[in-house]
């Protein structure tokens, strides 16, 4: 299920806001098991990193162990600013990723996690990126297209599948961008442009923690369904909606019965595209 958002403008584009605690939950454990798919961004070699979007700093954190360039959070929310200031030590500045307070060539990597699909107009952020950098831009976005779930409650799959499809479709930004964000890197102008993928797996089993039970309590009461209702409903009629909200909560509480039991099982995998392309003279 994609995760809940509120919009607010911040001067000329609307972006999503997020709370510390969705970072947190979404970005843990993403690059855990492997950063083979950064490779790309030649991390050794960096002298100076800016991570626009930095939110909290999950991925900040990830480019400041991989690389010794100094790297620097950029984000509008300066809620999320502080909390990634606190934690990961790392300087901060706060500003609008299409409209950066930074002057140009200040960096030799630009870079953002999960930030273009959040965008109306993802084109204008990479092209202040490259404004910024001297060499590299980079990004890595979910495709959330092509997100699979396998779960020992039958229903649950193929319901967050239902949801997942009408979410894309109502939800007025490229929330499945990540296959076609290398096409979106040489229309930029951007040069040999390169992609990987790499695949965040997230596991639910027994124990089960405190975050798990929460979500399972959300399906159960049709919550984490209401989330989504002004994007779904853009799509759905309301019968449709009703119908499907009637069978998220019966599936929520075949997920609850199964956790007190010991037997639910989930595993999630969301596909992530990182994309790297060099600064022209053009």
């Amino acid at each position: 299920m994609i995760d809940p958002f509120f919009t607010r403008r911040t001067g000329v584009v609307s972006v999503r806001r997020f709370s510390p605690e969705y970072l947190r939950r979404t970005r843990e454990g993403l690059w855990d098991r492997s950063t083979a798919a950064l490779e790309p961004f030649s991390l050794p070699d960096r002298n100076r990193i800016l991570d626009a979007g930095a939110g909290t700093g999950e991925f900040a954190r990830v480019l400041a162990a991989e690389s010794p360039a100094d790297v620097v959070c950029l984000d509008a929310d300066t809620g999320l600013l502080g909390v990634a200031r606190e934690e990961t030590g790392l300087n901060a500045v706060a500003g609008d990723a299409t409209r950066p307070p930074i002057a140009d060539g200040t960096f030799d990597l630009v870079t953002c996690q999960a930030l273009l699909v959040n965008l109306p107009e993802p084109a204008a952020a990479l092209r202040a990126f490259g404004g910024l950098s001297t060499d590299l831009v980079g990004a890595v976005e979910p495709d959330n297209s092509d997100v699979s779930v396998d779960s020992t409650v039958d229903s649950e799959a193929n319901l967050e599948r239902q949801v997942r499809a009408a979410y894309i479709e109502g939800v007025g930004t490229d929330v499945a961008m990540g296959s076609r964000l290398e096409r979106l890197f040489r229309e930029s102008g951007f040069g040999s442009v390169r992609s990987r993928r790499h695949y965040h797996r997230k596991v639910v089993e027994s124990p089960y923690d405190r975050a798990s039970l929460s979500a399972a309590a959300r399906k159960a009461s049709g919550a984490g369904l209401a989330d989504h209702e002004t994007e779904l409903r853009r799509v759905l009629s309301a019968d449709e909606y009703d119908a499907l909200r009637s069978e998220w909560r019966e599936m929520g509480r075949a997920v609850v019965d199964a956790m007190r039991a010991g037997t639910y099982r989930r595993v999630e995998v969301v596909p992530f595209d990182v994309v790297v392309g060099g600064v022209t003279d053009e």
